[in-house]
């Protein structure tokens, strides 16, 4: 579900996938945010950590996003 991107070394997430996963608190939709390897819930105001190409779907493992939602 997700590809290493070997020329920016970063990890694509499947865009299939993304239509699937939602916030484990909200349910609402992710935004993928490839430069910090992260899926973005502006609803909850969470940023799910990407690790090895894998979406670490817990709000405890979660980043709270600031006021600017970064």
């Amino acid at each position: 579900m997700t590809t290493p991107d070997t020329k920016a070394g970063t990890t694509k997430v499947d865009p299939k996938l993304l239509e699937i996963l939602v916030c484990p608190v909200t349910k609402g939709p992710l935004d993928y945010d490839a430069a910090a390897q992260e899926l973005i819930s502006k609803q909850a105001g969470l940023a799910y950590p990407i690790r090895n190409g894998i979406p670490i779907m817990l709000a405890d493992e979660a980043r709270a996003l600031d006021a600017d939602g970064k």
